[in-house]
C-alpha cells in the first residue's frame, strides 16, 4: 500500500520556509527538554513524518520520555502522531513498542478527565490495526456508562468504526447500543447511535422508530434530520413500508429547524406524488424561503420549487400556490425576484392570472417610492416584463395593466420605460378595443417623458394610431407646446438679446462676497449663477432635445406629422382646414431645418435627418396617393410582420419546451404495478442521498459511456514520455470550481524510487490545494496521485510541473522528470445563455475588454461557419433563425454565453462570402468578442482561432 493510499484524517498546514532538524537534536529535545520543548519537537516529528520521514529511531523515546506526561497539548499531539506514525514491520507484523502503546491509552480511557477520554476515542475511530484494539474493548464498553454525553458520543462512534471494520471484536454491537439508545436521553448521543443502527442493522433502528415514532416531533434536529434519511432509504428499498411512515414525514414539516423541513419536503416528494403530498411539500419549500435570510438557501429552494414544476402532474398544484410563491418577493434580492417572477409566469394559468396581474400591479407601484435601492429600476423592468408576457398570453388583463405601466413612460429609467413602451406597441397592434384607451394615457403622458428615446417611440405610436380627427388635433398640440414658441431661431435669438440687458446690469452692481470653509474670501458673481438655471427651466423637452443636436427626434418627428397630416386631409373634407393643418405641418419641419443649419444647436444636423425631413416636406407638398399608401399602411404592415414572427418563435420554443417534458408512453410499455414489483427492482431507482454526496464529492455520474467522444480517455494528457524512467498521465476531471488530476505515475526501471514527488504548479488564475505528498516505487510499480486545483474565474490555466525522486542505495542527487504542460480548456466553464438585445447592447457598450479575430478557416459556407464556432466556443446565438435563413453573400449574428462564475461573454460575427473568387473560395471576416475581464477575452478568441479550421474526418 503506497503512503498516499494510506487513510489519513488529519491535515496540518506546514510552513516550508524553515531547515527540518535532525534526528539526534530532536531525541535529545525529547529526551531532556521540558514540556514546551517536547510539544516543539513532537509537533516537529509528526511534520517530518507527514513529509515521508521515517524517522524509527524517535518511537522508543517517545514512548519513554512524552507518553507518561499528562499534559493536555502533548497528549492531543501524541495522538496525532500515533495516527501516523508507521505501526507494522515491513512483513505487516505489528511493532512490538506498540503494545507499551496500547496500555497508555487502555489507562487514557479510563482517565477521570472527559476530555482526554473523548478524545482518545476519536483517534480509536482512525486505527485500522484489529491486535491494538482488542485489549481496549472493555475499556471502550465502559464509557457507554459515562456520566459525561462528550465521553458516550465518541464511545458510540468508536464502537461502530470498530464493528464496520473489525466485526468480531465486538459482535453484539447494534444490541449494546439499542439498548443504549432507549435509555439515552443527549440529543447528541442518541443521534450517533441511531445512525450507528441504520447502518449497522436497519430493523433494530426501525423498531427504535416504531416505539417512538409519535414523539419524533419532540426530539432535536439533528436527531429528527437522521429519521429522515432512515425513513427515505427503507421506503426506497421497501415500498410497502410508505403507508407506516408517511404520516411521520408530514409531522417533520412542522419541524422548527429549517434543515429537518427541507430535507422532509425532498423525501415527502420521492415517497408520494399524490396532490397533498405535493402541496404540503412546497408549502414547506415556500416558507422556508421567505423566513430564510440567506440568499443561497432562498435559490437552492426555489431550484427545488422549478424541479417540482417540471413534472406535468405536479404543475397542476403548484398553479394553485402561485400567490403564495409571490410572497418570495419581498425578498430585496434581484436574482431570487427574478428567478420567482419566472416561475409564477410559468405557473399562470386563466383561473389566478388576474390576481397575479393585481399584485405585480402593486409591485410596480411601490418601486416608484424607492429610490435608494440600486436594483430597484432593474426589479421594475423585471415586472413591466412579466406583466407584458401576462398580457399577451391572457389579452382580457391588457386593460387594467396599460394605465399604471403608461405612467412609467415619464420615468427616469430609460430602460424600464423602454420596455413599457415595447410593450404598448404590441398591445396597440393585436388589441384593436385598446387602441382609443393607450392614445388618450399617452396624450396625458406625452408632455412628462424625459428620454429622447422614449419621446422618439411615443411619436411613432401617436403618428400610426391617432385616427380620429380630435385625436389628430391634440398630437398636433402637444408637439407645438413640446416645441415651444415657433420660428425656433428667431425666439431664441430674441431670447438671448432680451436676456443679456438685465445681466449686464447685473454685472454692473457689487460682486457678492462669501467666506469659505477655510476662512478666506471667495467672489461670486451674479451674473453666472442665475443665467443657466433660468434657460433650462423655461425651455420645453422637444425644444431641448433639438437644442442639444439631437435631431433624429427630428426626422421622426417629421415623419409623424405627415402621417397624421396626410390622415387629416382624407378625414375632413373642408379644403381650408385640410391646408392650414398641412402648412402648420411643414412649418414645424421648415423651422427645425432652419435650427440645425443655424449655430445655436450644440450639434449640426446630420444630412441623414435633413433627408428625410426634406422628403417629408416634398410629401406633404404633393399629397399623392402612392406616398398616403407608404406612410399610413405600409409601415404598421412591416410592424406586424415583425410582431407574429416573435410570437411565432415564441411558440415554437414553447413546443419544444413543452415536448422536452411531456412524458411519452409507447403503447407497448409495460405498466409497473407498484405492489406487484419486487423489492430488488424497486431499488434500481436512483437513491437521492447518494446522488447528492456523489455531487457534492464531484463524482456525479455523468453519462460517460454512451458516447464514446465525452469519455473518460478523451480526458487523458501524456505527461512524460514512454523511454523517460518514470512515465505519468493524468485524468482532469473538471467539478464546479475546482479541477481535480488524477496522474497516474509508473516506475519503468529496475530501481527502487524514494521520495518519489509530484511538484506542480500553475498559471493564470488556478491555485494548487495541496501539495502531494511523496511515494515509495517499487521497480515496475505504479501509483496515482491525485492533487486538486482551485479555480476562481473563466480563463485558459496552465498546469505544469516535474516528478523528483531519488534512487535506493545511489550516491547521486535526486533525479528530475520535465511534465508536459495541462492546459485547463475555457469551454468547460461557459455554458450558452440568452438575453434580450436591449441586455445585449447595454452590456457590448459597457465592457471594455475588445478581442477582434480574424476569420481564417476552410469552411466555405456561411451558415455551417456559423454552427460550427457555436459548437467549438458553446456559446448561443441570440439573432433569430429567421434572419439568418436565406443566401445573400454575407451574415451576421449576436452570440452569447456565460460562465459559471456569472461572467458574461458577448461575441460579434460578421463574416463573408468572397463571390469573386469563386464558389469553393473559404469565408472571410471578423468576430469581436467582449467581456468584463481581460482573461475571458483573451481566452475566448484563443479558442476561436484553435477551432476555427474545419478538421477533416
Amino acid at each position: 500500500m503506497t503512503a498516499a493510499e494510506n487513510v489519513c484524517y488529519t491535515l496540518i498546514n506546514v510552513p516550508m520556509d524553515s531547515e527540518p532538524p535532525s534526528e539526534i537534536s530532536l531525541k535529545n529535545d525529547l529526551e531532556k527538554g521540558d514540556v514546551k520543548l517536547k510539544t516543539e519537537a513532537l509537533k516537529k516529528v509528526i511534520i517530518m513524518i507527514l513529509n515521508g520521514e521515517k524517522l524509527p529511531g524517535l518511537l522508543m523515546t517517545i514512548i519513554r520520555f512524552v507518553l507518561p506526561l499528562q499534559d493536555h497539548t502533548i497528549k492531543k499531539l501524541l495522538l496525532v502522531f500515533w495516527e501516523i506514525v508507521p505501526k507494522t514491520t515491513p512483513d505487516g507484523r505489528l511493532l512490538q513498542e506498540m503494545i507499551l502503546v496500547c496500555d497508555a491509552y487502555r489507562k487514557d480511557l479510563q482517565h477521570p478527565n472527559e476530555f482526554i477520554r473523548g478524545s482518545t476515542l476519536r483517534f480509536l475511530c482512525k486505527l485500522k490495526e484489529a491486535e491494538l484494539l482488542e485489549p481496549l474493548m472493555p475499556a471502550i464498553r465502559a464509557c457507554l456508562e459515562h456520566r459525561h454525553s462528550y465521553v458516550r458520543r465518541n464511545a458510540v462512534l468508536a464502537i461502530y468504526t470498530i464493528y464496520r471494520n473489525f466485526e468480531h471484536l465486538i459482535p453484539d454491537a447494534p444490541e449494546l447500543i439499542h439498548d443504549f439508545l432507549v435509555n439515552e436521553k443527549d440529543a447528541s448521543c442518541k443521534r450517533n447511535a441511531f445512525m450507528m443502527l441504520i447502518h449497522a442493522d436497519q430493523d433494530r433502528a426501525l423498531d427504535y422508530l416504531s416505539t417512538c415514532i409519535d414523539q419524533v416531533q419532540t426530539f432535536g434536529d439533528i436527531l429528527q434530520l437522521v429519521i429522515v434519511e432512515l425513513i427515505y432509504k427503507v421506503c426506497h428499498a421497501n415500498p410497502s413500508e410508505r403507508a407506516r411512515f408517511i404520516r411521520c414525514i408530514y409531522n417533520l414539516l412542522q419541524s422548527s429547524s429549517p434543515a429537518v423541513k427541507y430535507e422532509a419536503a425532498g423525501t415527502l416528494v420521492t415517497l408520494s406524488s399524490a396532490p397533498t403530498a405535493i402541496k404540503a411539500a412546497a408549502q414547506c419549500y415556500i416558507d422556508l424561503i421567505i423566513k430564510e435570510s440567506d440568499n443561497n438557501v432562498k435559490l437552492i429552494v426555489l431550484d427545488r420549487l422549478i424541479e417540482l414544476k417540471e413534472h406535468p402532474s405536479h404543475e397542476r398544484v403548484l398553479q394553485d400556490l402561485v400567490m403564495d410563491i409571490l410572497r418570495v418577493l419581498s425578498t430585496p434580492d434581484l436574482e431570487v425576484r427574478k428567478k420567482t417572477l419566472q416561475l409564477a409566469l410559468d405557473l399562470v394559468s386563466s383561473r389566478n392570472v388576474e390576481e397575479l396581474v393585481i399584485v405585480l400591479k402593486k409591485e410596480v407601484i411601490k418601486t416608484n417610492n424607492v429610490t435608494e435601492h440600486e436594483d430597484t429600476d432593474k426589479y421594475r423592468q423585471l415586472l413591466v416584463r412579466t406583466l407584458h408576457s401576462c398580457s399577451v398570453r391572457f389579452p382580457d388583463m391588457a386593460a387594467n395593466v396599460i394605465p399604471v405601466l403608461m405612467e412609467f413612460l415619464s420615468d427616469n429609467n430609460e430602460a424600464a420605460a423602454a420596455d413599457v413602451l415595447e410593450f404598448v406597441r404590441e398591445a396597440i397592434q393585436r388589441f384593436d378595443n385598446l387602441r382609443p384607451l393607450i392614445v388618450e394615457k399617452m396624450l396625458e403622458v406625452f408632455h412628462a417623458i424625459k428620454s429622447v428615446k422614449i419621446y422618439r417611440g411615443a411619436l411613432w405610436i401617436l403618428g400610426e394610431y391617432c385616427s380620429t380627427k380630435e385625436d389628430i388635433q391634440s398630437v398636433m398640440t402637444e408637439v407645438r407646446r413640446s416645441l415651444g414658441e415657433i420660428p425656433i431661431v428667431e425666439s431664441e435669438i430674441k431670447k438671448e438679446a432680451g436676456e443679456l440687458k438685465p445681466e449686464e446690469e447685473v454685472s454692473v452692481g457689487p460682486a457678492q462676497k462669501l467666506v469659505t470653509e477655510m476662512g478666506t474670501y471667495a467672489t461670486q458673481s451674479a451674473l453666472s449663477s442665475s443665467r443657466p438655471a433660468k434657460k433650462e427651466e423655461d425651455r420645453p423637452p422637444l425644444r431641448g432635445f433639438l437644442l442639444d443636436g439631437d435631431f433624429f427626434v427630428a426626422a421622426s418627428l417629421a415623419t409623424t406629422l405627415t402621417k397624421i397630416a396626410l390622415r387629416y386631409v382624407s378625414l375632413v373634407q373642408e379644403k381650408k382646414k385640410q391646408n392650414s393643418f398641412i402648412a402648420e405641418a411643414m412649418l414645424l419641419m421648415a423651422t427645425i431645418l432652419h435650427l440645425g443649419k443655424s449655430s445655436l444647436p450644440k450639434k449640426p444636423i446630420t444630412d441623414d435627418d435633413v433627408d428625410r425631413i426634406s422628403l417629408c416636406l416634398k410629401v406633404l407638398s404633393e399629397c399623392s396617393p402612392l406616398m398616403n399608401d407608404i406612410f399610413n399602411k405600409e409601415c404598421r404592415q412591416s410592424l406586424s410582420h415583425m410582431l407574429s414572427a416573435k410570437l411565432e418563435e415564441e411558440k415554437l420554443s414553447q413546443k419544444k419546451e413543452s415536448e422536452k417534458r411531456n412524458v411519452t408512453v409507447q403503447p407497448d410499455d409495460p405498466i409497473s404495478f407498484m405492489q406487484l414489483t419486487a423489492k430488488n427492482e424497486m431499488s434500481s431507482k436512483e437513491d437521492q442521498f447518494q446522488l447528492s454526496l456523489l455531487a457534492a464529492m464531484g463524482n456525479t455520474q455523468r453519462k460517460e459511456a454512451a458516447d464514446p467522444l465525452a469519455s473518460k480517455l478523451n480526458k487523458v494528457t501524456q505527461l512524460t514520455g514512454f523511454s523517460d524512467p518514470v512515465y505519468a498521465e493524468a485524468y482532469v476531471h473538471v467539478n464546479q470550481y475546482d479541477i481535480v488530476l488524477d496522474v497516474l505515475v509508473v516506475n519503468q526501471t529496475g530501481d527502487t524510487l524514494q521520495n518519489c514527488t509530484l511538484e506542480l504548479a500553475t498559471l493564470g488564475d488556478l491555485k494548487l490545494v495541496e501539495k502531494p505528498s511523496p511515494l515509495t516505487l517499487a521497480p515496475h510499480d505504479f501509483a496515482n496521485i491525485k492533487a486538486n486545483v482551485k479555480v476562481a474565474s473563466t480563463e485558459n490555466g496552465i498546469i505544469f510541473g516535474n516528478i523528483v525522486y531519488d534512487v535506493s542505495g545511489a550516491a547521486s542527487d535526486r533525479n528530475c522528470v520535465v511534465l508536459s504542460d495541462i492546459h485547463i480548456d475555457i469551454m468547460d466553464y461557459i455554458q450558452p445563455a440568452s438575453c434580450t438585445d436591449a441586455e445585449f447592447r447595454q452590456m457590448w457598450a459597457e465592457f471594455e475588454w475588445e478581442n477582434k479575430v480574424t476569420v481564417n478557416t476552410n469552411i466555405i459556407d456561411l451558415n455551417e461557419y456559423l454552427q460550427h464556432i457555436l459548437k467549438s466556443t458553446n456559446m448561443k446565438c441570440l439573432t433569430p433563425e429567421k434572419a439568418l435563413s436565406g443566401y445573400c453573400g454575407f451574415m451576421a449574428a449576436n452570440l452569447y454565453a456565460r460562465s459559471i462564475f456569472g461572467e458574461d461573454a458577448l461575441a460579434n460575427v460578421s463574416i463573408e462570402k468572397p463571390i469573386h473568387l469563386g464558389p469553393e473560395a473559404p469565408v472571410t471576416g471578423h468576430i469581436r468578442i467582449r467581456a468584463k475581464s481581460q482573461g475571458m477575452a483573451l481566452s475566448l478568441g484563443d479558442k476561436i482561432n484553435l477551432s476555427q479550421k474545419k478538421t477533416s474526418l
